[in-house]
């Protein structure tokens, strides 16, 4: 299947094309997701973010310069975004609302407790890691993976120290990860 060039789906989502509108958000949502989730928002905050940044695109489509830049500059827009709701955030009391329910599952008992004693250490050694470290590796996850430009932008962080970096971030959290195990 082939891809349709960035340019061409703006300019017909510029000129109100809902498929060419649907592929824009269907190949950049993960990356404005992950952006958002990267600032450590809540699941309702990061929705909000996501939703401002494709309002912000939609007012923009005219106006972006450069189409293959779409992913940083949508990158950029989420990252701006979260800043402002954290910005929000710090005048408002949080409340003890839960933000996501788990469905029940037909897997045998030991393998969910086995899973989430798992995945409890591993929170526990991510946690530990720098915030850098925690949103370059959210980053690194999403899916599909976002460029290393779509990460600079997200980051502001120059694309040559983005491998680096996420090597050492990788170090640390197994290293954490053992610690927490011994």
């Amino acid at each position: 299947m082939a891809v349709t060039p960035i340019a061409d789906l703006l300019n017909a989502a510029a000129a109100g094309d809902q498929a060419a509108w649907e592929a824009i958000v269907d190949r950049f949502s993960s990356l404005v997701w992950a952006t958002a989730r990267a600032h450590r928002l809540t699941q309702a905050d990061a929705a909000d973010v996501a939703q401002t940044t494709w309002l912000r695109l939609v007012e923009h489509l005219d106006r972006i310069r450069d189409p293959e830049a779409l992913g940083a500059w949508l990158a950029t827009t989420a990252r701006r975004e979260a800043l402002r709701v954290i910005r929000r955030g710090a005048r408002e009391q949080p409340s003890d609302e839960l933000d996501l329910f788990e469905e029940a599952s037909n897997e045998p008992i030991y393998r969910e407790l086995i899973r989430g004693e798992r995945d409890s250490a591993l929170w526990r050694a991510f946690a530990r890691l720098s915030d850098r470290c925690k949103e370059l590796l959210r980053l690194l996850i999403a899916d599909p993976e976002p460029s290393y430009r779509e990460i600079s932008a997200a980051l502001d962080m120059p694309i040559g120290t983005i491998g680096p970096t996420r090597i050492r971030c990788l170090e640390r959290l197994r290293r954490s990860a053992e610690l927490l195990q011994s």
